[in-house]
């Protein structure tokens, strides 16, 4: 089992940039695939980012490729999503979640995320 909280949410303005981190708990977070998902008010929750469980592979949401990097330091047991040129339309509360343990596939469905953090707003005036 593995418990998530998300910190460095916030106020920026468009075109800015954020620094989201996620903490984990638990001797296993090494073996867990991690993701970032986010979700604006009226609207389903939508995946940002994953990485694998040993950090060599990541993927991206179609609306924030090229924008947004996804990282992991297993050794603080710590993910971090770097925002840059950031839109009023990346508005949210982003989650950090971790998802099956040791597969190298790419998930993206909140439905292969088991375990999920409280959440983080960022809001991006224009």
């Amino acid at each position: 089992q593995v418990q998530l909280a998300e910190s460095g949410g916030g106020l920026v303005q468009a075109g800015g940039s954020l620094r989201l981190s996620c903490a984990a708990s638990g001797r296993t977070f090494s073996s867990y695939t991690m993701g970032w998902f986010r979700q604006a008010p009226g609207k389903e929750r939508e995946f940002v980012g994953g990485i694998s469980w040993g950090g060599s592979s990541t993927w991206y949401g179609d609306s924030v490729k090229g924008r947004f990097t996804i990282s992991r330091d297993n050794g603080k047991s710590m993910v971090p999503l770097q925002m840059n040129s950031l839109k009023p339309e990346d508005t949210g509360v982003y989650y950090c979640a971790a998802g099956p343990r040791y597969n190298s596939g790419q998930f993206t469905s909140t439905n292969d995320y088991a375990y999920w953090g409280q959440g983080t707003q960022v809001t991006v005036s224009s």
